[in-house]
Protein backbone atom coordinates (compact mmCIF):
# COMPACT_ATOMS: atom_id res chain seq x y z
CA UNK A 1 0.00 0.00 0.00
CA UNK A 2 1.51 3.32 -1.08
CA UNK A 3 0.75 6.10 1.39
CA UNK A 4 2.33 9.11 -0.27
CA UNK A 5 3.96 10.13 -3.49
CA UNK A 6 7.60 10.94 -4.10
CA UNK A 7 7.97 14.31 -5.79
CA UNK A 8 11.53 14.85 -6.99
CA UNK A 9 10.52 17.99 -8.87
CA UNK A 10 9.77 19.84 -5.63
CA UNK A 11 13.29 21.25 -5.69
CA UNK A 12 12.75 23.26 -8.90
CA UNK A 13 13.27 27.02 -8.60
CA UNK A 14 10.43 29.33 -9.52
CA UNK A 15 11.17 30.94 -12.87
CA UNK A 16 9.77 34.32 -11.85
CA UNK A 17 11.72 34.63 -8.59
CA UNK A 18 12.93 38.18 -8.00
CA UNK A 19 16.45 37.46 -6.81
CA UNK A 20 17.46 41.08 -6.32
CA UNK A 21 14.76 41.60 -3.70
CA UNK A 22 15.87 38.81 -1.34
CA UNK A 23 17.67 39.84 1.86
CA UNK A 24 19.57 37.65 4.29
CA UNK A 25 17.32 38.45 7.25
CA UNK A 26 14.26 37.52 5.16
CA UNK A 27 15.81 34.13 4.40
CA UNK A 28 16.49 33.58 8.10
CA UNK A 29 12.93 34.51 9.05
CA UNK A 30 11.56 32.11 6.42
CA UNK A 31 13.90 29.37 7.69
CA UNK A 32 12.26 29.69 11.11
CA UNK A 33 8.85 29.68 9.43
CA UNK A 34 9.77 26.48 7.57
CA UNK A 35 10.98 24.85 10.78
CA UNK A 36 7.75 25.74 12.56
CA UNK A 37 5.68 24.30 9.70
CA UNK A 38 7.69 21.06 9.63
CA UNK A 39 7.57 20.54 13.39
CA UNK A 40 3.90 21.51 13.45
CA UNK A 41 3.10 18.90 10.80
CA UNK A 42 5.30 16.37 12.63
CA UNK A 43 3.16 17.03 15.70
CA UNK A 44 -0.10 16.79 13.75
CA UNK A 45 0.93 13.50 12.13
CA UNK A 46 2.02 12.18 15.54
CA UNK A 47 -1.47 12.98 16.84
CA UNK A 48 -2.88 10.91 13.98
CA UNK A 49 -0.48 8.12 14.94
CA UNK A 50 -1.62 8.36 18.55
CA UNK A 51 -5.26 8.09 17.49
CA UNK A 52 -4.48 5.01 15.40
CA UNK A 53 -2.50 3.32 18.17
CA UNK A 54 -5.32 3.98 20.64
CA UNK A 55 -7.74 2.31 18.25
CA UNK A 56 -5.39 -0.68 18.10
CA UNK A 57 -5.26 -0.81 21.90
CA UNK A 58 -9.03 -0.52 22.28
CA UNK A 59 -9.97 -2.91 19.46
CA UNK A 60 -7.03 -5.08 18.38
CA UNK A 61 -7.41 -6.53 14.87
CA UNK A 62 -5.45 -6.97 11.66
CA UNK A 63 -7.15 -3.82 10.36
CA UNK A 64 -6.34 -1.63 13.37
CA UNK A 65 -2.72 -2.84 13.45
CA UNK A 66 -2.31 -2.07 9.74
CA UNK A 67 -3.86 1.38 10.26
CA UNK A 68 -1.40 2.10 13.08
CA UNK A 69 1.51 1.01 10.89
CA UNK A 70 0.30 3.24 8.05
CA UNK A 71 -0.01 6.18 10.44
CA UNK A 72 3.55 5.58 11.66
CA UNK A 73 4.84 5.66 8.08
CA UNK A 74 3.05 8.94 7.38
CA UNK A 75 4.41 10.45 10.60
CA UNK A 76 7.93 9.53 9.47
CA UNK A 77 7.48 11.57 6.27
CA UNK A 78 7.23 14.81 8.25
CA UNK A 79 9.62 14.07 11.10
CA UNK A 80 12.42 13.04 8.73
CA UNK A 81 12.12 16.40 7.00
CA UNK A 82 12.73 18.08 10.37
CA UNK A 83 16.20 16.61 10.90
CA UNK A 84 17.86 19.27 8.74
CA UNK A 85 17.14 21.69 11.63
CA UNK A 86 19.00 19.47 14.08
CA UNK A 87 22.61 20.23 13.19
CA UNK A 88 23.51 23.84 13.90
CA UNK A 89 20.60 24.35 16.29
CA UNK A 90 21.55 22.90 19.70
CA UNK A 91 17.96 23.15 20.93
CA UNK A 92 17.03 20.49 18.37
CA UNK A 93 20.20 18.40 18.59
CA UNK A 94 19.97 18.14 22.39
CA UNK A 95 16.31 17.13 22.15
CA UNK A 96 16.10 14.78 19.17
CA UNK A 97 17.60 11.70 20.85
CA UNK A 98 14.39 11.13 22.79
CA UNK A 99 12.50 10.95 19.47
CA UNK A 100 14.78 9.27 16.97
CA UNK A 101 17.67 7.46 18.72
CA UNK A 102 18.80 4.26 16.96
CA UNK A 103 19.93 1.53 16.72
CA UNK A 104 18.33 0.15 19.86
CA UNK A 105 18.53 -3.02 21.93
CA UNK A 106 14.88 -3.99 21.56
CA UNK A 107 15.22 -6.50 24.38
CA UNK A 108 14.95 -3.48 26.69
CA UNK A 109 11.36 -3.03 25.57
CA UNK A 110 9.72 -6.41 24.89
CA UNK A 111 10.29 -10.08 24.08
CA UNK A 112 12.85 -11.00 21.44
CA UNK A 113 13.97 -14.15 19.65
CA UNK A 114 16.02 -16.68 21.61
CA UNK A 115 19.12 -16.02 19.47
CA UNK A 116 18.88 -12.22 19.90
CA UNK A 117 22.30 -10.58 19.63
CA UNK A 118 22.83 -7.68 22.02
CA UNK A 119 25.52 -5.53 23.61
CA UNK A 120 27.34 -7.64 26.18
CA UNK A 121 27.45 -6.15 29.66
CA UNK A 122 24.34 -4.06 29.05
CA UNK A 123 21.81 -4.81 31.83
CA UNK A 124 19.07 -3.12 29.80
CA UNK A 125 19.47 -5.34 26.75
CA UNK A 126 17.35 -8.10 28.30
CA UNK A 127 15.28 -5.97 30.70
CA UNK A 128 11.97 -6.53 28.86
CA UNK A 129 10.03 -3.65 30.42
CA UNK A 130 6.76 -5.06 29.10
CA UNK A 131 7.21 -8.34 31.01
CA UNK A 132 8.81 -7.08 34.23
CA UNK A 133 7.75 -4.70 36.98
CA UNK A 134 11.27 -4.03 38.25
CA UNK A 135 14.83 -3.93 36.96
CA UNK A 136 18.09 -4.35 38.84
CA UNK A 137 20.88 -2.04 37.65
CA UNK A 138 23.95 -2.47 39.82
CA UNK A 139 22.87 -1.72 43.37
CA UNK A 140 19.76 0.14 42.25
CA UNK A 141 16.33 -1.35 41.67
CA UNK A 142 14.17 0.48 39.13
CA UNK A 143 10.40 0.34 39.64
CA UNK A 144 8.72 -0.46 36.30
CA UNK A 145 5.28 -1.24 37.67
CA UNK A 146 3.60 1.88 36.28
CA UNK A 147 4.56 2.55 32.66
CA UNK A 148 4.38 6.31 32.11
CA UNK A 149 5.98 8.75 29.65
CA UNK A 150 8.19 10.00 32.47
CA UNK A 151 9.40 6.50 33.34
CA UNK A 152 10.23 5.69 29.74
CA UNK A 153 12.15 8.94 29.27
CA UNK A 154 14.21 8.17 32.38
CA UNK A 155 15.27 4.80 30.95
CA UNK A 156 16.98 6.19 27.86
CA UNK A 157 20.72 5.41 27.98
CA UNK A 158 20.13 3.30 31.09
CA UNK A 159 23.44 2.34 32.75
CA UNK A 160 25.25 4.63 30.32
CA UNK A 161 24.51 2.56 27.21
CA UNK A 162 23.36 4.43 24.09
CA UNK A 163 21.77 1.16 22.91
CA UNK A 164 19.14 1.50 25.66
CA UNK A 165 16.45 3.43 23.82
CA UNK A 166 13.02 3.32 25.43
CA UNK A 167 11.26 6.14 23.58
CA UNK A 168 10.71 7.68 20.17
CA UNK A 169 9.65 6.62 16.70
CA UNK A 170 11.76 3.45 16.72
CA UNK A 171 10.33 2.24 20.02
CA UNK A 172 6.85 2.69 18.52
CA UNK A 173 8.05 0.98 15.34
CA UNK A 174 9.25 -2.06 17.30
CA UNK A 175 5.98 -2.29 19.22
CA UNK A 176 4.01 -2.26 15.96
CA UNK A 177 6.22 -4.52 13.82
CA UNK A 178 8.32 -6.55 16.25
CA UNK A 179 11.75 -7.81 15.29
CA UNK A 180 12.67 -8.25 11.64
CA UNK A 181 14.06 -11.79 11.71
CA UNK A 182 14.67 -11.99 7.95
CA UNK A 183 18.18 -10.53 7.95
CA UNK A 184 19.10 -9.39 4.43
CA UNK A 185 16.31 -11.47 2.88
CA UNK A 186 12.84 -10.15 1.99
CA UNK A 187 10.47 -9.39 4.85
CA UNK A 188 9.95 -6.99 7.75
CA UNK A 189 8.81 -7.53 11.34
CA UNK A 190 5.72 -9.70 11.75
CA UNK A 191 4.17 -8.86 15.11
CA UNK A 192 0.63 -10.20 15.39
CA UNK A 193 -2.23 -7.92 16.44
CA UNK A 194 -2.98 -10.49 19.14
CA UNK A 195 0.05 -9.17 21.04
CA UNK A 196 -2.40 -6.42 22.06
CA UNK A 197 -5.44 -8.67 22.49
CA UNK A 198 -7.55 -9.08 25.61
CA UNK A 199 -7.72 -12.08 27.92
CA UNK A 200 -7.08 -15.54 26.51
CA UNK A 201 -6.61 -14.13 22.99
CA UNK A 202 -3.37 -12.46 24.11
CA UNK A 203 -0.21 -13.86 22.53
CA UNK A 204 3.30 -13.68 24.02
CA UNK A 205 1.93 -12.49 27.35
CA UNK A 206 1.66 -9.09 29.03
CA UNK A 207 -0.68 -7.60 26.42
CA UNK A 208 -2.03 -4.99 28.85
CA UNK A 209 1.47 -3.77 29.72
CA UNK A 210 2.45 -3.78 26.03
CA UNK A 211 -0.58 -1.59 25.32
CA UNK A 212 0.33 0.67 28.25
CA UNK A 213 3.84 1.03 26.84
CA UNK A 214 2.52 1.90 23.37
CA UNK A 215 0.14 4.47 24.88
CA UNK A 216 2.85 6.09 27.02
CA UNK A 217 5.50 6.22 24.31
CA UNK A 218 3.17 7.83 21.76
CA UNK A 219 2.02 10.38 24.35
CA UNK A 220 5.64 11.37 24.99
CA UNK A 221 6.24 11.69 21.24
CA UNK A 222 3.23 14.00 20.87
CA UNK A 223 4.24 16.12 23.86
CA UNK A 224 7.84 16.50 22.69
CA UNK A 225 6.80 17.59 19.20
CA UNK A 226 4.27 20.09 20.57
CA UNK A 227 7.03 21.70 22.64
CA UNK A 228 9.45 21.97 19.72
CA UNK A 229 6.78 23.40 17.44
CA UNK A 230 6.15 26.18 19.95
CA UNK A 231 9.86 26.99 20.09
CA UNK A 232 9.89 27.82 16.36
CA UNK A 233 6.52 29.61 16.15
CA UNK A 234 6.65 33.33 15.45
CA UNK A 235 7.38 34.89 18.83
CA UNK A 236 8.50 31.53 20.23
CA UNK A 237 11.56 31.48 22.46
CA UNK A 238 13.98 29.96 19.96
CA UNK A 239 12.52 31.77 16.96
CA UNK A 240 13.15 35.11 18.65
CA UNK A 241 16.69 34.09 19.56
CA UNK A 242 17.45 33.00 16.00
CA UNK A 243 16.17 36.08 14.18
CA UNK A 244 17.95 38.34 16.70
CA UNK A 245 21.32 36.86 15.72
CA UNK A 246 23.46 38.46 13.00
CA UNK A 247 22.06 37.04 9.76
CA UNK A 248 25.49 35.63 8.81
CA UNK A 249 25.48 33.47 11.94
CA UNK A 250 21.96 32.21 11.23
CA UNK A 251 22.90 31.42 7.62
CA UNK A 252 25.89 29.45 8.94
CA UNK A 253 23.50 27.44 11.14
CA UNK A 254 21.31 26.71 8.12
CA UNK A 255 24.12 25.54 5.86
CA UNK A 256 26.00 23.65 8.55
CA UNK A 257 22.76 21.78 9.29
CA UNK A 258 22.18 20.97 5.62
CA UNK A 259 25.78 19.87 5.02
CA UNK A 260 26.07 17.80 8.19
CA UNK A 261 22.84 15.89 7.52
CA UNK A 262 23.80 15.36 3.89
CA UNK A 263 27.36 14.19 4.59
CA UNK A 264 28.12 12.79 8.03
CA UNK A 265 24.63 11.64 9.01
CA UNK A 266 22.80 10.51 5.87
CA UNK A 267 25.69 9.49 3.60
CA UNK A 268 27.78 8.29 6.55
CA UNK A 269 25.89 7.01 9.60
CA UNK A 270 22.71 5.97 7.81
CA UNK A 271 24.11 4.53 4.57
CA UNK A 272 27.87 3.93 4.63
CA UNK A 273 27.94 2.24 8.06
CA UNK A 274 25.18 -0.22 7.19
CA UNK A 275 26.66 -0.92 3.76
CA UNK A 276 30.25 -1.50 4.88
CA UNK A 277 29.18 -3.73 7.78
CA UNK A 278 26.38 -5.41 5.77
CA UNK A 279 24.46 -4.82 9.00
CA UNK A 280 20.69 -4.77 9.23
CA UNK A 281 21.10 -3.60 12.85
CA UNK A 282 22.46 -0.34 11.42
CA UNK A 283 19.51 0.08 9.06
CA UNK A 284 17.55 3.16 10.08
CA UNK A 285 13.94 1.85 10.10
CA UNK A 286 14.99 -1.75 10.62
CA UNK A 287 11.74 -3.22 11.99
CA UNK A 288 9.41 -1.84 9.30
CA UNK A 289 11.73 -1.80 6.27
CA UNK A 290 10.75 1.83 5.74
CA UNK A 291 14.38 2.97 5.50
CA UNK A 292 14.14 4.04 1.85
CA UNK A 293 11.45 6.57 2.69
CA UNK A 294 13.26 7.87 5.75
CA UNK A 295 16.39 8.46 3.63
CA UNK A 296 14.38 10.15 0.89
CA UNK A 297 12.59 12.52 3.25
CA UNK A 298 15.78 13.36 5.15
CA UNK A 299 17.17 14.50 1.82
CA UNK A 300 13.95 16.28 0.93
CA UNK A 301 14.36 18.27 4.14
CA UNK A 302 17.76 19.49 2.93
CA UNK A 303 16.26 20.65 -0.36
CA UNK A 304 13.38 22.28 1.50
CA UNK A 305 15.78 24.57 3.34
CA UNK A 306 17.87 25.42 0.28
CA UNK A 307 14.90 26.20 -1.95
CA UNK A 308 12.64 27.61 0.80
CA UNK A 309 9.77 25.23 0.09
CA UNK A 310 7.82 22.60 2.05
CA UNK A 311 4.84 20.47 1.02
CA UNK A 312 2.60 20.39 4.07
CA UNK A 313 0.41 17.71 5.60
CA UNK A 314 -2.73 19.43 4.29
CA UNK A 315 -1.38 19.39 0.71
CA UNK A 316 -0.50 23.09 0.58
CA UNK A 317 3.03 24.30 -0.19
CA UNK A 318 4.85 26.86 1.94
CA UNK A 319 7.36 28.98 0.00
CA UNK A 320 9.42 32.06 0.75
CA UNK A 321 12.83 33.78 0.48
CA UNK A 322 15.51 31.14 0.08
CA UNK A 323 19.21 30.41 0.12
CA UNK A 324 18.91 29.48 -3.56
CA UNK A 325 17.75 33.00 -4.36
CA UNK A 326 20.51 34.58 -2.29
CA UNK A 327 23.09 32.55 -4.19
CA UNK A 328 21.49 33.28 -7.57
CA UNK A 329 21.59 37.03 -7.09
CA UNK A 330 25.31 36.90 -6.29
CA UNK A 331 26.53 34.04 -8.51
CA UNK A 332 24.01 32.78 -11.11
CA UNK A 333 26.41 30.14 -12.45
CA UNK A 334 26.90 28.64 -8.98
CA UNK A 335 23.14 28.64 -8.43
CA UNK A 336 22.63 26.79 -11.71
CA UNK A 337 25.27 24.19 -10.82
CA UNK A 338 23.86 23.77 -7.31
CA UNK A 339 20.38 23.16 -8.66
CA UNK A 340 21.66 20.27 -10.76
CA UNK A 341 23.47 18.74 -7.77
CA UNK A 342 20.39 18.97 -5.55
CA UNK A 343 18.17 17.46 -8.21
CA UNK A 344 20.67 14.65 -8.84
CA UNK A 345 20.79 13.89 -5.12
CA UNK A 346 17.00 13.74 -4.92
CA UNK A 347 16.92 11.51 -8.01
CA UNK A 348 19.41 9.09 -6.41
CA UNK A 349 17.48 8.82 -3.14
CA UNK A 350 14.32 8.33 -5.21
CA UNK A 351 15.99 5.27 -6.74
CA UNK A 352 16.10 3.71 -3.24
CA UNK A 353 12.35 4.27 -3.01
CA UNK A 354 11.77 2.79 -6.46
CA UNK A 355 13.90 -0.26 -5.60
CA UNK A 356 11.74 -0.94 -2.54
CA UNK A 357 8.28 -0.03 -3.77
CA UNK A 358 8.46 -0.97 -7.44
CA UNK A 359 10.96 -3.85 -7.44
CA UNK A 360 10.43 -5.17 -3.90
CA UNK A 361 14.14 -4.89 -3.03
CA UNK A 362 14.43 -3.02 0.26
CA UNK A 363 17.43 -1.34 1.86
CA UNK A 364 18.26 -4.36 4.04
CA UNK A 365 18.43 -6.47 0.88
CA UNK A 366 20.55 -3.89 -0.95
CA UNK A 367 23.27 -4.14 1.71
CA UNK A 368 23.54 -7.95 1.53
CA UNK A 369 27.12 -9.13 0.95
CA UNK A 370 26.27 -10.71 -2.40
CA UNK A 371 24.15 -7.84 -3.79
CA UNK A 372 26.66 -5.97 -5.97
CA UNK A 373 23.90 -4.07 -7.77
CA UNK A 374 22.50 -2.97 -4.43
CA UNK A 375 25.91 -1.79 -3.28
CA UNK A 376 26.30 0.21 -6.49
CA UNK A 377 22.90 1.82 -5.96
CA UNK A 378 23.72 2.90 -2.41
CA UNK A 379 27.21 4.06 -3.35
CA UNK A 380 25.70 6.15 -6.14
CA UNK A 381 23.41 7.80 -3.59
CA UNK A 382 26.31 8.42 -1.21
CA UNK A 383 28.32 10.03 -4.02
CA UNK A 384 25.39 12.29 -4.93
CA UNK A 385 25.06 13.36 -1.28
CA UNK A 386 28.79 14.17 -1.19
CA UNK A 387 28.38 16.32 -4.31
CA UNK A 388 25.33 17.99 -2.77
CA UNK A 389 27.44 18.86 0.26
CA UNK A 390 30.00 20.47 -2.06
CA UNK A 391 27.16 22.56 -3.49
CA UNK A 392 26.23 23.66 0.02
CA UNK A 393 29.86 24.61 0.70
CA UNK A 394 29.97 26.51 -2.59
CA UNK A 395 26.87 28.42 -1.52
CA UNK A 396 28.50 29.33 1.78
CA UNK A 397 31.55 30.66 -0.05
CA UNK A 398 29.37 32.80 -2.34
CA UNK A 399 27.66 34.28 0.71
CA UNK A 400 30.95 35.03 2.46
CA UNK A 401 30.70 32.27 5.07
CA UNK A 402 34.12 30.63 5.37
CA UNK A 403 35.16 27.34 6.98
CA UNK A 404 31.68 25.84 7.05
CA UNK A 405 33.15 22.36 7.78
CA UNK A 406 30.01 20.18 7.76
CA UNK A 407 30.17 17.32 10.26
CA UNK A 408 31.58 14.17 8.65
CA UNK A 409 30.83 11.97 11.72
CA UNK A 410 34.45 10.80 11.28
CA UNK A 411 33.74 9.22 7.89
CA UNK A 412 35.99 9.63 4.85
CA UNK A 413 34.39 10.22 1.46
Amino acid sequence: MRLFKVVVGSTVLLANASFADVKQDQVVEHYAELAHAVFSDSHASALQLQQATQQLIEAPSEKSLLAAKDAWKVARVYYQQSEVFRFGNPIVDDWEGQLNAWPLDEGLIDYVAADYQYELGNPGATANIVANTSLQVGEDKVDLSNITPELLASLNELAGSEANVATGYHAVEFLLWGQDLHGTKAGAGERAYTDFAKGDACTNGNCERRAAYLSAVTQLLVDDLAWMSKQWAKGGEYQQQLVAEPSEQALRRMMFGMGSLSLGELAGERMKVALEANSTEDEHDCFSDNTHNSHFYNNQGISNVYFGSFERLDGSTLTGPSLAELVAQKAPSVAKSNKKMFEQSMAETAKLVASAEQQGVYFDQLIAVSNSDGHALINGTILALVEQTRAIEASAKVLGIDNLNPDTADHEF
